[in-house]
């Protein structure tokens, strides 16, 4: 395989840019291939305790969605969002926002970006935090919709005899969104509330 000539950035040549453009075009165009593959592997990693693992968690909030007839964006969000969890575990929310950022709505990730705060509501008084944690965005034209987020599709996803939609189901959707122009303004609606529908 060819290589660029540099050891340091600083020393590389246009030549050696074209060849690293070409390569990372190939590499983005796998993304969604690759969070598939993360996805999966969640199925035998999981947090011990949980009655399901950490994909069936993300089958069930994306089935939840998909069944309320959100739109393809909310649900790849929806799968997606928990995708942190083994990698980033203090702060998953922000993790799998920020790989959703560049192609999905601005409300929805955000409503991703924040719903561990969000969550807080169903749990935090069981170890003495705040539960009302997410009263701080009450001003955030996004609040409802990360309430309703969290509500409909996320807390309630924890169920061994829920009948989830395979994984094969949502990857089609997923190819869809990650195969996006990064960063399109038409796509990402910046302030545009919608709450969750399509």
């Amino acid at each position: 395989m060819k290589t660029v000539s540099f050891t340091q950035m600083k020393d590389g040549t246009r030549d050696d840019y074209q060849l690293l453009r070409e390569f990372e075009t190939e590499h983005f165009e796998g993304t969604a291939g690759r969070l598939l593959r993360e996805l999966a592997a969640q199925g035998d990693e999981t947090i011990p305790g949980y009655k399901i693992s950490r994909l069936e968690h993300a089958l069930q909030s994306a089935t939840r969605a998909y069944e309320d007839g959100a739109g393809v964006d909310w649900v790849v969000a929806t799968l997606l969002h928990d995708i942190g969890d083994g990698l980033a575990p203090q702060n998953h929310d922000r993790f799998a926002a920020e790989v959703l950022r560049p192609f999905i709505r601005d409300e929805i990730t955000w409503a991703v970006e924040h719903h561990g705060a969000f969550q807080m509501v169903y749990y935090a008084h069981h170890y003495d935090w705040n539960p009302n944690e997410r009263e701080k965005y009450k001003d955030c034209p996004y609040y409802q919709t990360s309430v309703d987020f969290c509500e409909k599709w996320d807390q309630n996803s924890f169920d061994p005899e829920y009948a989830s939609k395979p994984l094969s189901f949502f990857a089609g959707m997923v190819d869809e969104v990650f195969a996006r122009p990064a960063y399109d303004e038409d796509v990402l609606c910046m302030g545009e509330v919608r709450g969750l529908r399509p």
